[in-house]
């Protein structure tokens, strides 16, 4: 007996990109999970195609899975995880906000308008600058003051703190003008985001194989909750 497949239109607007005409992976990972679960348990999303800015796509939902396609193409899938997504180290507010003046992308940056990392307008994009942490040199972090223009009439959705976790994992690795693709990004959430409120967003590399850079990363309240994480695989080019 086949499962019917339930499904939904998914256009992603042009605010939400990472590189140019691209919708940003961490958008698309979280607006998956929350698709999957509800952010009620950890979920691995796996970006196989770059998914297209203000086209109508398709979002499909069969049994543990969610995937988005543009026609027959596949461009990104969706599917529980049973393991918990381990975060990296707590780093306090200040420390994080202080480790921003060392962000590499004041220096170069491969994608400036990207919602999450890029040079945006304050209130368009999110601007989450990682630098490294003093003492630490395996983190990076930066402070996130969520502005209010991020949250819809149900609070900060999961797409947002997607976008959050996503590109700090690439700067652990990245120096000036470096980047990669994100293929691979397992989200768990834990507590809610509260539009206004200020966060440490905390990177940090931890190994490559090849071409593939791995990293995680993590919001954390200034009390050192855990707010959500990430496990990350990006690709880096030949």
């Amino acid at each position: 007996m086949t499962t019917a497949a339930l499904q939904t239109v998914l256009t992603v607007p042009k605010r939400f990109r990472g590189p140019v005409g691209v919708a940003n992976g961490g958008w698309l990972a979280g607006t998956l999970a929350d698709a999957l679960t509800g952010k009620r348990s950890a979920v691995e999303v796996t970006l196989h195609a770059p998914t297209p800015l203000e086209s109508e796509l398709r979002l499909e939902h069969v049994a543990n899975t969610v995937a988005l396609y543009d026609g027959q193409k596949l461009l990104v899938e969706a599917i529980p995880v049973a393991e918990e997504v381990a975060p990296p180290p707590f780093v306090t507010f200040n420390d994080a906000a202080q480790a921003e003046a060392g962000f590499a992308g004041h220096h170069g940056h491969s994608f400036p308008e990207c919602f999450a990392c890029g040079l945006r307008d304050p209130g368009d994009g999110l601007r989450i600058f990682p630098g490294p942490v003093e003492g630490d040199g395996s983190l990076v972090a930066a402070g996130w003051r969520v502005p209010l223009a991020a949250a819809d009439e149900e609070g900060v959705p999961a797409s947002i703190v997607g976008a959050a976790l996503d590109c700090v994992t690439g700067w652990a690795h990245f120096g000036p003008g470096e980047s990669a693709l994100l293929g691979r990004l397992a989200l768990e959430f834990h507590r809610e985001v509260i539009p206004g409120g200020v966060y440490s967003i905390v990177g940090q590399a931890t190994g490559r194989e090849g071409r593939k850079l791995f990293s995680r990363s993590a919001v954390y309240e200034v009390d050192g909750s855990l707010v959500a994480a990430a496990r990350a695989t990006w690709i880096a080019p030949r």
